[in-house]
């Protein structure tokens, strides 16, 4: 016996239900993006490995999906590096291509390409897969959407906070209430790293405080020293793993233990214009939080960084992130192009609407009605009459087989199907219809136009 097949660990399949569903928040995302102009662009799903590979610290690098070449991919291998078995040195040689890792780097790439043909400041967005290979999880897959929208060409910081509006906007339609956009700056991390003498230390300053979520201070404090940061630098930024209270006071703590860092104030600066005009917009259902400790682990954010966490009661990880990023399009030779942009994790803001019942109940468009084969005379009757319908709007299909009207109801009453149309020998000749409500059981006849009503 054939051995049952089964997918990749980290990927799912999607019912008609599901897609209905997720199609809902990509449009409810679309709209949002359009409103505020953002134009859409699609992107390769694999790229040159030189293209991704150096752009996410070493950590993102590792979690990147090599594509090995085609053909004999060993044939450019010499015979000294394959019997060193070391995949560092190996991976060059038999894989040119990997599949993108988000949509920020592709866009980069896309930006300096097409450079002479774009129009600056360029907003566009973007919807598209990407993959990790990640330890699969609650929440964390290989294969996932990101719905992203950057703005290229501007350093403004009104874009921020339009950005952090469109946040807001999105999980209202949603009616995913209760969000923490929360908010940081780049400048204020290197600002802290500098005034306690860890400035060469920066990224893995970053990336073990990006972790403070996950592991707690304890173990923040614990891969720090592992990193090479010393007890005393540690002891200094104390006061921030335990920081709270409102924005204007946390902005009060940054200011006074950034007073000798030029670029720590700068950001504090800029942290404290975002903070002030969105106030002075107000936000219609998220809430904008200072997050002193927020890092997040990608090399490429200079200014502003965000992230979005699920209502209070929902145990889930970030559902939204983004940032400034001033050197990214430089990479690939483009310089003074600063951008910045946003993501919102559409698997994981599907996993927290479920959690919380909140999608709508019409979401799912079912077929309205199943028309019973009876024959071939019946049948063409009952496709011309569906033809009709459907320009009427009305979800409508025939039964494919003539067979025994119980199983054609029972397949009826398996979809959830609401009505079944008889069109035998009689009404044919009557030009009516039967229609039975499968709910009720309640049975009428009718002709067209009483049909169409009672369907719309």
């Amino acid at each position: 016996m054939a051995q049952k097949p089964t997918i990749a660990k980290g990927t799912r399949d999607f019912s008609d239900r599901e897609v209905a569903k997720r199609n809902f928040i990509i449009d409810t995302i679309k709209k949002s993006f359009l409103l505020y102009g953002y134009q859409p662009i699609e992107t390769p799903s694999f790229e040159k490995s030189e293209t991704l590979m150096g752009k996410y610290g070493d950590e993102g690098d590792r979690l990147i999906f090599k594509i090995l070449n085609s053909g004999d991919y060993l044939k450019k291998v010499n015979d000294e590096i394959l019997s060193e078995k070391n995949s560092s040195k190996l991976t060059p040689f038999i894989s040119e291509k990997a599949l993108r890792y988000d949509l920020t780097v592709p866009f980069a790439r896309y930006v300096v390409q097409h450079q002479n043909d774009l129009v600056f400041p360029f907003k566009r967005y973007q919807i598209q897969p990407v993959w990790r290979a990640d330890r699969p999880q609650k929440g964390r897959f290989r294969e996932f959407y990101q719905c992203d929208a950057d703005v290229v060409g501007s350093q403004s910081l009104w874009l921020e906070v339009e950005l952090v509006q469109l946040y807001d906007d999105v999980f209202t339609n949603l009616n995913l209430k209760g969000v923490t956009i929360k908010i940081n700056n780049r400048k204020i991390l290197s600002g802290i790293a500098q005034v306690i003498g860890a400035e060469d230390k920066l990224i893995d300053f970053t990336i073990a405080l990006d972790k403070l979520d996950k592991i707690g201070k304890e173990g923040v404090c614990k891969e720090m020293l592992q990193r090479g940061i010393s007890s005393e630098a540690i002891e200094k930024i104390e006061p921030l793993f335990e920081a709270s209270g409102t924005s204007s006071e946390k902005i009060i703590l940054l200011k006074n233990l950034l007073k000798d860092s030029e670029e720590g104030l700068k950001g504090v600066e800029e942290l404290e214009f975002i903070i002030s005009s969105v106030e002075n917009m107000g936000l219609q259902s998220a809430n904008l939080e200072v997050a002193i400790t927020l890092a997040r682990g990608l090399n490429y954010y200079t200014g502003a960084i965000f992230e979005v966490t699920a209502p209070k009661g929902v145990e889930m990880g970030s559902i939204g992130g983004g940032g400034r990023y001033d050197n990214l399009t430089s990479i690939f030779g483009l310089k003074n192009m600063s951008g910045v942009g946003i993501s919102f994790g559409l698997d994981r803001i599907y996993l927290v609407m479920e959690q919380l019942n909140i999608f709508p109940e019409t979401i799912v468009q079912n077929t309205k009605a199943l028309f019973i084969n009876f024959g071939t005379t019946e049948a063409l009757y009952a496709l011309q009459t569906i033809k009709k319908l459907r320009q009427a709007g009305v979800i409508s299909e025939l039964y494919p087989d003539a067979v025994k009207m119980g199983k054609q109801m029972s397949y009826a009453n398996k979809r959830d199907i609401e009505f079944t149309v008889l069109t035998g020998k009689t009404e044919v000749k009557n030009k009516t219809f039967t229609v039975k409500n499968m709910k009720t059981g309640a049975q009428q006849t009718l002709d067209f136009e009483e049909l169409k009503k009672t369907l719309q």
